[in-house]
């Protein structure tokens, strides 16, 4: 029977498109609550559905699908269920851009066409990233794609809103927010990247109301606030100052005047002048002083970050001012006011200061402090059992050293800010009775300095609303039919938070939620450790009685080969689309899994991605080196009784399996993508494969039918255990070998044979590994070319090893290419051989008259040099208490085996040169 054949060379792309057709059209990847197996369930992070995939992407989703391949092939019921988030911010802005290029506005449209507009948006481009997730090869259940704006997920985020409200979990109230001038909308904390900057610290003369030749001095970094001071604040127990508690002063560029009170936790004396001004409407720590000391708030800015002449008129500032900084953005307005002030000799110095700012996660605008009423979680509640379930350990964060960073975050947390001033996103089901609020609710309202906007829908604070799942008929309160429902939607990671159940069918009990729920493992980046991972074990506490999932696995970040963050200004950014086409998919998911090492970025290169394009180039070659001598009888033997090079390489297959089983069990799929690697390209090609060649190219051999069952039996395991890493590529050569079954996909995950174990035959390579390299490195000292035939001696110290040593005569004679003269070292010819000796082996290598000994001894002392550097470089590295301290384990074990190696070739090569030397008589 005639083997099938693979083509010359491994074509990534067609493998792919055809592989990942089959496996869908099939249905391999669909789950069944009613599958017998242990459940195991991966929701996936939704991305965008703005989005393309990057990079990251490909690292998170690459993880989950080893997790998920690996789990399904040992037969547990495996769900992986996908979907798109609906992005409120990124999706409005993409579909706002469409409309400017046509000329027309969100406001012009109206809320509802607008709605229409994103929802045609999505379905004509909402997918792309799904089209590319198929194209990773991600085994996705598909037919359960899910969308956080989709009918079922709408409706759990209804229930779980009307629920927090009577729960007293969610209130309405006027705070102090993060506002995007960009977005139009409240940001959540964390939604805000902080970033540091030069800036300067100006210091302000505030005159005292009783004395206005005495000054208290102010040091600010933001004097365009100062319109909105309404105290100023010392240390209580300042002596420069305290006597001054309770006095007021004059606030400069206006007819205002102000207290002046004691507050410890606002004051440092140390910084600046050891006074600072409180302005509540616009920085967070100064509200709550604020709050401390019942002081009112005075809005300065609009809601587009200018400065409103009305709110100036309010806070009392002098006509003159107003008019020349209204309408201006801080930026501008910041230099106009250091001019007045000197002009008044009010400004006493300015220094450079360094200091941060807020931006917006989104559009990176900086960010500002606004005082408008918003929606809130109350969060405590939900907090304290999220922590202890981290602290109990029913939730286990890997690596463990995020879990403070988690803990410390929740222990700190502030209420969530979750409503949001765009149209696109989950509209908050609350209502307002026009009647019962008609003083508090404002159509059309816009200040002179946003009037070329459109104007806004403001619900002012105190409005009363009626919260329910559905829109309410008659007002409880007045009888009244005409209601307004509240513009603001909700924070995108409202509707993700609830993701894990959700997609499961929440508020229903369906047979998935009952199957699946809790999850299985979450994989994510820490960027949004506390954006999603932790709202999500609040929510799913709070309405499942239970954790969200057993495992968060954080990941690493990606980063250029310098150690760079990624950006398309900086043109570092490796694009996954494009190394997939030039590399191939699996390329590039092996390349993420080897580099995959907890608590450490990646450093990314192309050329490392391409020298795992090698690797599936070198495994292509060998199933077709397979492939071509399986023709021919297979028997199958039991293993102690196959060669040694099949029993061999059996065990190593046996401890491979071992190694990457455990390694993935701990989510070390860098050791588990290393393990493979050594084992298929070093231990399968570099050497099992080559010591088998003799017994297949002689077809009489009585070996031959053994080995090429063991040629069939090893390359089928190696195929499945390293699916889950490569899939397309082993699908492929999978399919071509001797099997049982459909496809690969659905295959049992190989596990440890204890009859393949075989500690004998790997002391035996071992001694092989080390006679051969001897050899060969005998052979280059003495220019020999490689095909060259020479006679080499072999002796050991040990009687059993020698007995190895006789055992291994044809294999030794085979890779040496040479014969061998096995005899005891004291009959060795005493002239014209050079004698190396390791660890108790002695090899002889004849020196034939076309030796140039003097060439020879250059390149052994060349060689002994570049050794020294090496050993010295070593030793460097392990005597720095620094690097012993950081490095990992297996990386110092590594650097001292290597020390242990090359001293005892230096010792062998000092001997091999004092040898020539005598040979030379020099």
């Amino acid at each position: 029977m005639n083997t099938p054949q693979l083509d010359k060379t491994y074509d990534p792309k067609a493998v792919e498109a055809r592989w990942s057709q089959v496996w869908q059209q099939q249905g391999y990847f669909h789950a069944s609550p009613t599958h017998p197996g242990e459940p195991y369930c991966i929701v996936i992070p939704p991305p965008n559905v703005t989005g393309s995939l990057h990079v990251g992407h490909a690292l998170n989703h690459s993880i989950q699908d080893i997790l998920i391949r690996w789990r399904r092939m040992q037969g547990r019921n495996v769900l992986w269920l996908p979907g798109t988030d609906h992005a409120g911010i990124a999706t409005q802005n993409v579909v706002e851009k469409q409309l400017m290029a046509e000329g027309v506005s969100r406001e012009s449209l109206g809320r509802e066409r607008f709605i229409e507009r994103v929802w045609q948006w999505k379905t004509a481009s909402g997918d792309t990233i799904i089209r590319q997730q198929k194209r990773l090869g991600e085994s996705c259940d598909w037919d359960r794609l899910r969308f956080t704006m989709d009918e079922g997920l709408s409706k759990a985020v209804l229930e779980v809103f009307v629920r927090l409200y009577e729960d007293k979990l969610i209130y309405r109230g006027e705070r102090l927010i993060n506002w995007c001038p960009r977005c139009m909308t409240a940001l959540s904390d964390i939604e805000v990247e902080h970033e540091d900057v030069k800036g300067k610290l100006y210091s302000i003369d505030y005159p005292l109301e009783q004395d206005p030749t005495i000054r208290l001095t102010v040091a600010t970094t933001r004097p365009e606030t100062m319109f909105g001071d309404t105290a100023v604040a010392v240390h209580p127990d300042d002596p420069r100052y305290n006597r001054l508690i309770g006095q007021r002063v004059r606030l400069p560029l206006t007819h205002r005047l102000i207290p002046i009170v004691g507050d410890a936790i606002l004051v440092d004396p140390e910084f600046g002048t050891g006074a600072v001004k409180i302005t509540p409407a616009h920085d967070f720590n100064d509200f709550e002083a604020g709050e401390r000391h019942g002081l009112p708030r005075l809005a300065i800015f609009d809601h587009q970050a200018l400065l409103d002449p009305q709110g100036l008129k309010i806070a009392g500032v002098d006509q003159a001012v107003i008019e020349a900084v209204a309408t201006l953005p801080a930026i501008k307005a910041r230099p106009k006011i250091e001019q007045l002030l000197k002009e008044r000799a009010l400004l006493t110095k300015v220094d450079d200061h360094k200091m941060a700012i807020g931006k917006c996660y989104r559009c990176k605008t900086v960010v500002e402090p606004y005082l408008s009423p918003q929606w809130f979680v109350k969060i405590k509640p939900l907090a304290e059992p999220a922590i202890q379930a981290v602290e109990a350990g029913r939730i286990r964060i890997i690596p463990e050293g995020w879990t403070n960073n988690y803990l410390g975050w929740m222990r700190d947390i502030k209420d969530w800010c979750i409503s949001r001033q765009i149209w696109w996103g989950h509209q908050i089901p609350a209502w307002y009775c026009c009647h019962c609020n008609k003083e508090l609710i404002i159509e059309g309202a816009a200040t002179t300095a946003s009037a070329t906007r459109a104007p806004r829908l403001t619900i002012l604070q105190g409005a009363i609303p009626i919260v329910a799942k559905t829109a309410p008929s008659i007002c409880p309160g007045c009888g009244g039919r005409q209601f307004i429902q509240e513009p603001d939607v909700l924070d995108t990671w409202f509707s993700s938070a609830l993701w894990p159940f959700s997609t499961l069918g929440w508020p229903e009990q369906t047979p998935d939620l009952k199957t699946y729920y809790p999850t299985s493992t979450l994989v994510t980046g820490l960027d949004i450790l506390f954006f999603w991972v932790a709202r999500m074990i609040m929510m799913g506490l709070k309405f499942m009685g239970d954790v969200p999932f057993r495992d968060v696995y954080v990941h690493a970040l990606v980063r250029d080969a310098e150690g760079q963050k990624m950006s398309k200004s900086k043109g570092n950014v490796i694009d996954p689309l494009h190394v997939m086409e030039q590399f191939g998919t699996d390329a590039l998911r092996f390349t993420l899994a080897s580099m995959a090492s907890p608590g450490r970025d990646i450093k990314l290169a192309e050329e490392r991605i391409e020298g795992y394009r090698n690797f599936a180039n070198k495994i292509w070659n060998a199933a077709r080196f397979s492939l071509i001598n399986l023709d021919g009888p297979r028997t199958a033997i039991a293993p102690a009784e196959r060669t040694f090079p099949d029993r061999w390489i059996l065990s190593r297959l046996n401890h491979t399996i071992q190694i990457v089983t455990s390694e993935l069990e701990a989510y070390r799929f860098d050791r588990a993508a290393n393990a493979l690697y050594q084992f298929i390209w070093h231990e399968y090609c570099d050497w099992y494969l080559e010591l088998i060649k003799p017994t297949l190219q002689h077809l009489d051999s009585p070996d031959a039918t053994g080995t090429r069952q063991t040629l069939v039996d090893t390359l089928e395991t190696t195929m499945r255990l390293l699916h889950p890493f490569m899939p397309f590529l082993t699908e492929e050569i999978w399919q071509t070998l001797p099997h049982q079954g459909e496809s690969i996909v659905i295959q049992n995950y190989p596990t440890a044979e204890s009859a393949w174990a075989a500690p004998e035959m790997e002391e035996r390579f071992t001694l092989l590994d080390q006679t051969i390299s001897v050899v060969r490195a005998s052979r280059v000292l003495l220019n020999y070319t490689p095909g060259q035939k020479i006679t080499f001696y072999l002796a050991h110290d040990e009687p059993q090893r020698q007995d190895h040593l006789d055992h291994l005569r044809n294999y030794l004679a085979h890779l040496g290419r040479g014969t061998v003269e096995l005899t005891p070292a004291t009959t060795w010819p005493t002239s014209n051989l050079l004698r190396l000796v390791r660890e108790g082996l002695s090899v002889g290598i004849v020196i034939t008259g076309e030796v140039d000994l003097n060439n020879a001894l250059d390149r052994i002392i060349k060689e002994q040099s570049e050794q020294t550097k090496e050993i010295m470089r070593l030793e460097g590295k392990l005597r720095n208490q620094e690097f012993t301290a950081k490095a990992p384990p297996e990386v110092i074990t590594d650097h001292q085996h290597r020390l242990k190696s090359l001293r005892q070739d230096h010792v062998m090569l000092a001997s091999s040169e004092q040898q020539l030397r005598t040979m030379l008589g020099t």
